[in-house]
């Protein structure tokens, strides 16, 4: 196929020999499967911000370092500095957490590098070496979810030991090749430590996970995996060898009726989000 603009440099600098076909185009970026000499990988090309269809974006910015404070105020002020530098902390958010995460043994796509702002990796492959389906495009067994739940959740884990939350972790943002899930998409990652939305957003993660597999294995719908994950992390207390129940006691004696309200409209968005993707995948 004829190279998008973004990839011809990369072609001109014998980063990539050729680019293959699109593999997919989402929300945030489109995925190209690229040759790079006998290897196969993806290069991923971040959409600008005026076609992104992402929401909510300065919940994620959150905590994201700066280089000084004229660049906070910049990004405080939407000034044109400041857009620039939200587009490059976007994009920077992907690639340092696909790095750490895989020095910290997550199950993400091995990254390679950034070259002209394009993002190069692994190519998720399944048993027949063609590119991994999504989770939410394939039959579960119940004995699947009940295997691939408790493997997620132990990468949950992993990632907040690291200091990452995904925040946006669904059935759309994992692959499934020959031996089981991989993460991907983490642009929108935020550091559990500084970001003030860090555990609402970490509940929705998990949360997702076990709403997409108790469909196949209901009991896990009883379960409160992410307060009992972040009571440890608040303690100091996680690690990945940390036995997990799935049971939580709340404490009861005061209503977060706000809460409540901002949870019902977070799961309303997130409804309308599942919507559009289900109705773009069948497109």
């Amino acid at each position: 196929m004829k190279p998008p603009s973004q990839l011809q440099p990369l072609i001109e600098d014998g980063i990539i020999d050729s680019v293959v076909r699109r593999l997919r185009s989402g929300k945030e970026a489109t995925v190209f499967v690229v040759a790079c000499g006998k290897q196969v990988r993806c290069a991923k090309v971040y959409k600008d911000a005026t076609q992104r269809g992402f929401h909510r974006l300065a919940e994620y910015q959150e905590g994201r370092k700066t280089r000084g404070s004229r660049d906070a105020r910049a990004l405080k002020g939407g000034s044109r500095h400041g857009r620039e530098l939200a587009e490059a902390q976007w994009k920077n958010a992907e690639v340092d957490a696909l790095f750490k995460l895989d020095r910290a043994g997550v199950r993400v796509p091995t990254p390679y590098g950034v070259f002209d702002g394009v993002l190069l990796m692994e190519l998720v492959s399944d048993a027949e070496g063609g590119p991994a389906p999504r989770l939410g495009d394939i039959h579960i067994t119940p004995e699947e979810a009940r295997e691939w739940h408790a493997f997620l959740l132990s990468q949950v884990v992993l990632m907040l030991c690291a200091g990452i939350i995904h925040g946006d972790l669904s059935e759309f943002n994992v692959l499934v090749d020959a031996t089981g899930p991989v993460i991907i998409d983490l642009p929108q990652a935020v550091d559990a430590a500084s970001n003030n939305n860090a555990f609402a957003l970490f509940e929705r993660d998990v949360n997702n996970l076990r709403d997409t597999f108790g469909r196949s294995a209901p009991e896990l719908l009883a379960t409160h995996y992410a307060h009992e994950i972040w009571a440890l992390y608040s303690a100091g207390t996680l690690s990945a060898a940390s036995p997990l129940t799935g049971e939580f006691t709340f404490d009861e004696t005061a209503a977060d009726v706000e809460g409540v309200l901002a949870h019902i409209e977070e799961e309303r968005q997130l409804a309308e989000e599942r919507r559009l993707r289900l109705a773009e995948a069948a497109s």
